[in-house]
This record gives structure tokens, C-alpha cells and sequence, in this order.
């Protein structure tokens, strides 16, 4: 898996793929990657995958109620934004001075700093 925590990534499958604004526009989706889960190979992204949580009070004034958290959507299902062109794209990884760096395939343009 090629996407880390704090990348900004574009949803490009699934039902959260664009979102439409008041005149009707359809964009693409896009996020900050929160967490990365690479064992079940997903991630979580900000404002994505929203889902209802119903929470019990824990405490005794606490407040329960019905939460709206993101869940986890699955790795294949976002790209990463290149950097110049703002566009979905691939990664590809290079050694540079004995560190591996990750690539845009777009614009050969480098995501790491």
C-alpha cells in the first residue's frame, strides 16, 4: 500500500465517489487520509464514508445519542492527488540518495518531502 497518513486523496469508486453542490455540479470527493490500516488494507478518510454510531450515555452526564463518525473504505477505491495537476493519479517508488521516495506517474512529480 503506497498511501500514508496525511495525504490528500480522490475517491474514484463506491457511493461516496461525488458529492454535488447546491447548483447541481458533481465533483470528485476528495480528503485527507486520517489512518492508514494496512493489515485489512484500508484507510480512513475525512468526510468520507460517513455512518451512524448509536452511543449509549457512559458517564453520568454524559449525553448519548446518534453519532456521525467515517469509517473505513478500502485502499483500491482512492487515488492519490497529484501535487501540480490536482488529478487522481498513480505512485510509483524510487531510491533517491538511499531513501525510498514515492513518485506521481502523471507528472513525475514527488510526493514526499
Amino acid at each position: 500500500m503506497q498511501i500514508k497518513a496525511g495525504d490528500t486523496v480522490a475517491v474514484i469508486a463506491g457511493s461516496d465517489q461525488f458529492t454535488t453542490d447546491k447548483k447541481g455540479v458533481k465533483t470528485r470527493t476528495t480528503g485527507r487520509v486520517i489512518k492508514v490500516y494496512p493489515r485489512t488494507n484500508r484507510v480512513l478518510v475525512e468526510g468520507v464514508n460517513i455512518v451512524k454510531k448509536h452511543q449509549r450515555p457512559k458517564q453520568q452526564n454524559d449525553k448519548g445519542g446518534i453519532l456521525e463518525v467515517e469509517a473505513p473504505i478500502d485502499a483500491s477505491n482512492v487515488a492519490i492527488l497529484d501535487p501540480k495537476t490536482n488529478q487522481p493519479t498513480r505512485v510509483y517508488v524510487k531510491v533517491v540518495d538511499g531513501k525510498k521516495v514515492r513518485f506521481s506517474r502523471k507528472s513525475d512529480s514527488q510526493l514526499d518531502k
